[in-house]
């Protein structure tokens, strides 16, 4: 069985309890070296056999698992995060599925929810916003038709925005044409739950600014939103006047 695990946002004690069950319990490791925290591998076994998958192509990591399914030993694919949101397994799960190896996925903290914790901030917040987005600025992998910065931003929606630290000129360009104020606030959140996380505030017109100032290039969420300036309704789920299947209105008296 080849196991999917994520690891987390970054913080080691953020995977899984059946993540960390499988990876105490595994044969071989593939891990994602340039992004997973290197302590989680404390919980591998003296005789487990590990890989660097950031120095490897996808047909390198394949035929490590096929062989270890070959000699009946448990394999898990350590990826950051959630596995499910730019981890590229796909492609890895197709590849086992049209060999005949079976698989599992174990879902991970994201780091789009790692970034909320570090903001302290809910991202859906009535009267303000319900909706989050989870997007990249186009770079060397290209952006779908209809899926471009300018026509999501457009929506007025929160934005959760991976893989783009190192374009925060033109993302910030993208931004503002599409018309956000900009005076809307943004958070550029570096590396969540590390050690060595950051928090930076500013305003959608000095993200670039505010970004090369602090020195961020890579592993960075940046979130903008109007959730960020703090007013918002008061949620119904726990207004007393408002009636559940669990409880009953009453007047809060």
């Amino acid at each position: 069985m080849v196991h999917f695990v994520g690891a987390g946002s970054g913080a080691a004690d953020l995977i899984t309890l059946r993540g960390d069950r499988l990876l105490r319990a595994a044969d071989v490791v593939i891990w994602a070296g340039s992004l997973v925290n290197p302590e989680l591998l404390d919980a591998c076994r003296p005789d487990c056999e590990v890989h660097d998958s950031a120095t490897m192509t996808l047909e390198e990591v394949v035929a490590v698992m096929e062989r270890a399914h070959a000699a009946g030993r448990e394999v898990v694919r350590l990826h950051t995060g959630d596995p499910s949101v730019y981890g590229a397994i796909q492609e890895q799960m197709d590849a086992l599925a049209a060999r005949g190896i079976p698989f599992d996925v174990t879902p991970g903290v994201s780091s789009f929810c790692g970034a909320a914790a570090a903001l302290r901030q809910e991202l859906t917040l009535p009267g303000v916003s319900q909706t989050v987005m989870l997007t990249r600025l186009e770079g060397r992998t290209p952006m779908p038709a209809g899926e471009d910065m300018r026509s999501l931003a457009a929506h007025g929606s929160t934005m959760v925005i991976f893989l783009s630290a190192g374009m925060l000129e033109r993302l910030q360009e993208e931004l503002l044409a599409a018309g956000r104020s900009p005076e809307e606030p943004v958070a550029i959140v570096y590396k969540a739950t590390w050690p060595d996380e950051e928090v930076i505030r500013c305003r959608v017109g000095t993200l670039a600014e505010t970004g090369a100032a602090h020195g961020i290039r890579s592993t960075a969420l940046v979130v903008v939103g109007r959730v960020l300036e703090g007013s918002y309704d008061r949620s119904r789920l726990y207004d007393p006047g408002f009636s559940t299947g669990f409880r009953r209105a009453h007047d809060g008296a």
